[in-house]
């Protein structure tokens, strides 16, 4: 199925698995995270490296392993996980380039650009931290 706002799966266990990781208490393994997610746990296992290599997670082996921030939670904004998957997000929102298209307005309208917009800036101001439960929650 299509979909209107396409997040690749890499970033989405990124965002994810950071989330639950910033709302654990214990140390979370690759299994669990999987497990909750619903993910391939060789492609988690990779998000995981990337998320460890770039110094957004600390991991530690072994049976009583596993991950946690390496990081301040309300430092780090969504779009820098995303980005870290992705790379840099664009200006143009429609699949085909100004200088390309062979239409003087876009058939789409605004919207893609105002979805896109919306997107983006709710990335930029969305803390990690804001995803931490508290218990009354």
């Amino acid at each position: 199925m299509a979909k209107i706002i396409n997040i690749s799966e890499a970033a989405s266990i990124a965002v994810h698995s950071m989330a639950m990781i910033a709302n654990s208490t214990e140390m979370l393994n690759v299994n669990q995270i999987a497990d909750r997610t619903h993910s391939s746990r060789n492609h988690l296992a990779k998000v995981m490296q990337i998320l460890v290599k770039n110094n957004y997670l600390k991991s530690v082996r072994g049976p009583q392993g596993g991950f946690s921030l390496k990081i301040n939670p309300s430092e780090v904004n969504l779009l820098q996980i995303y980005e870290l998957m992705d790379g840099t997000l664009e200006g143009h929102y429609c699949g085909i380039e100004n200088e390309r298209c062979p239409f003087d307005t876009c058939v789409f309208g605004s919207l893609l650009n105002k979805f896109s917009a919306e997107f983006l800036d709710y990335l930029k101001n969305k803390k990690l931290s804001e995803l931490i439960k508290t218990k009354s929650e």
